[in-house]
C-alpha cells in the first residue's frame, strides 16, 4: 500500500435509488474508513400493516418501491397466501412469472443502459450519450415504456399494480392482448441484441473477492418467482422460505438507517450475479449464448460484472415471456378464474382461516426478497417483517470497497473516487427501499 494520504466524501450518490454517502479516509498509506453511509429517513411499512387485512397488504407494500411495485406485491401476496393457506392455479402462477419478468427486464435495462453504461463509456451520464448513441438511448427509452405498457395490460399499472392479488387476478388478458404482447415481445428480441453488442464493447473493472452468494433455487427453472432458498457455501442445503433466517442474519451499524446481512461469511451478496453464480445451467440457450458472447464464466467474482449477469438474465427473462404468451395463445385463458381482491361482501364478515405465519419469497432485480406475516384467524396482519436485497447487500459493498482501495492507491483522487462510485452503482442498491431502522437515544 502506497503511503500517501486520501479523504473521499461523495454526497449523495448519483444513478442510484435513495440516497447514500460514499466516505474513503487513508492516512499515511492505512485504510482508516471506507463504507456507504445509508442516510436516508427510515420507513415503516412492517408497522403500517399492522392490522391490515391479507387481501390489501399488497397495496401497502407495492409502495415500498416505485421500482420493484410488481415484486413488492407478489412477495406479500405469496405471504398472505401462505398464510391463510391459498394454493394459486397453474394459470395464475404463470401470469405471475410473465409480470416478473416484466419488471426485472424493465429494471435491468435501466440499470444497464442508463446508470451504468455511461461510467464504461467515460461521460457522467445518460445525457451525454444523446449525442454519442441517440438510437440507443431512444430505443431503449421504447422498450422501458413497453413493459409498461405490458404490465398496464396484465396488471392494471406497472408501478404499483391493481389486479394481482391473493388467490389470482380480477383482470386477465383477452386474447387480442395476448396478440399485442407476443407482437411487442418478439421485437424486443432484435433490440436486446443490440444492446449485448454494446456491452461486448464496453470494458468493465478487473476486481475479484470471493464472498457467498445467496439466492433462490429450484429443481426444474431459473427461480424467480419460487423456490428455496441456497448460497454457494450451502450447496448441499436448500432452505425452505419459512426458515429464512437460518441464511439472513439481519444486524445493525452505527453508520447506515439500513440493516446489514450475513450468513457464514461477514457478508453475502444477492441479485443477477448471486443468481447465475448458483443457477446457470438453468438458464434458457438463448440467455446461455448471450453469457458466451460477453465472454462471462462462473463463478464470478467480479461484482462489477453484476450488470453482465443483468444483461443475461434479460435474454433469460425475454425468451421465457414470450414461451408464456405462446402457450396462453396456444391453449387460451381461462376466465373463470377471474377472482374478487376480496372475499364476496357477504363473506367477509364470517371469512375464517387458521392463525398462522406465511412467507413469501421472490427474486426482484436487486435479490432476493422476502415476506413474512403473522396473521389470526380472520386473515388480519399481527405482525411482519421485509427483508430487502438492499439490506442484504451493504455489508458486502462496504468490504468490496475496503479491498478495492488499497489495490488501487496508485491512481488518483477522481480514478478512485469513480472505481468506487461504479462499485456501489453495480450492485443497482434500491436504498429507500432499505431503510427500516431508526436509532433513538433516549436522554433522562
Amino acid at each position: 500500500m502506497q503511503q500517501k494520504n486520501l479523504n473521499i466524501n461523495v454526497d449523495y450518490l448519483t444513478r442510484v435509488e435513495g440516497h447514500g454517502d460514499i466516505v474513503i479516509n487513508v492516512k499515511e498509506g492505512k485504510l482508516e474508513k471506507c463504507e456507504l453511509q445509508v442516510i436516508e429517513a427510515p420507513r415503516f411499512f412492517e408497522a403500517m400493516l399492522r392490522g391490515r387485512s391479507i387481501f390489501e397488504a399488497q397495496h401497502i407494500t407495492s409502495r415500498i418501491c416505485g421500482i420493484c411495485s410488481t415484486g413488492h406485491s407478489l412477495a406479500s401476496i405469496k405471504a398472505s397466501e401462505d398464510a391463510a393457506g391459498f394454493t394459486p392455479t397453474q394459470q395464475t402462477v404463470l401470469l405471475r412469472k410473465l409480470l416478473l419478468h416484466y419488471e426485472t427486464l424493465d429494471s435491468h435495462l435501466l440499470h444497464a443502459a442508463f446508470l451504468v453504461a455511461p461510467d464504461a463509456l467515460g461521460v457522467p451520464s445518460v445525457l451525454p450519450l444523446l449525442t454519442t448513441h441517440k438510437a440507443l438511448v431512444l430505443m431503449v427509452l421504447g422498450m422501458k415504456k413497453d413493459y409498461s405498457d405490458l404490465c398496464d395490460i396484465l396488471a392494471g399499472r406497472h408501478t404499483h399494480p391493481i389486479t394481482v392479488c391473493p388467490r389470482g387476478f380480477t383482470k386477465l388478458p383477452t386474447k387480442k392482448e395476448l396478440q399485442k404482447t407476443k407482437d411487442i415481445l418478439t421485437q424486443h428480441v432484435a433490440k436486446l441484441n443490440k444492446i449485448v453488442d454494446l456491452f461486448t464493447t464496453l470494458k468493465l473493472p478487473n476486481f475479484e473477492r470471493a464472498t457467498e452468494y445467496v439466492a433462490l433455487t429450484h429443481p426444474e427453472e431459473y427461480a424467480f418467482l419460487d423456490g428455496n432458498i441456497t448460497t454457494t457455501d450451502m450447496r448441499d442445503s436448500v432452505i425452505h422460505p419459512h426458515d429464512y433466517k437460518e441464511v439472513i442474519h439481519e444486524f445493525h451499524v452505527a453508520h447506515s438507517t439500513s440493516k446489514h446481512s450475513k450468513n457464514k461469511r461477514d457478508s453475502y451478496m444477492v441479485g443477477a450475479l448471486a443468481r447465475i453464480n448458483i443457477n446457470f445451467n438453468k438458464l434458457n440457450k438463448q440467455a446461455k449464448s448471450v453469457a458466451s458472447a460477453l465472454n462471462f464464466k462462473t463463478p464470478s467474482y467480479n461484482p462489477y460484472m453484476n450488470t453482465i449477469a443483468q444483461v443475461i438474465e434479460s435474454a433469460h427473462c425475454l425468451y421465457d415471456a414470450i414461451a408464456i404468451v405462446d402457450h396462453f395463445l396456444k391453449i387460451g385463458i381461462n376466465y373463470d378464474e377471474v377472482v374478487s381482491s376480496w372475499p364476496k361482501v357477504d363473506e367477509w364478515p364470517t371469512f375464517k382461516c387458521k392463525a398462522r405465519k406465511g412467507v413469501g419469497a421472490v427474486e426482484v432485480p436487486r435479490g432476493i426478497l422476502i415476506h413474512e406475516y403473522t396473521i389470526n384467524e380472520r386473515g388480519i396482519i399481527k405482525n411482519a417483517n421485509c427483508c430487502i436485497p438492499t439490506n442484504q447487500n451493504l455489508a458486502n459493498i462496504d468490504l468490496d470497497m475496503k479491498k478495492l482501495v488499497p489495490e488501487v492507491l496508485d491512481k488518483s483522487k477522481e480514478e478512485i473516487t469513480l472505481l468506487a462510485e461504479m462499485l456501489v452503482r453495480a450492485y443497482d442498491p434500491c436504498i429507500s427501499c432499505s431503510c427500516h431502522m431508526l436509532d433513538v437515544k433516549f436522554i433522562e
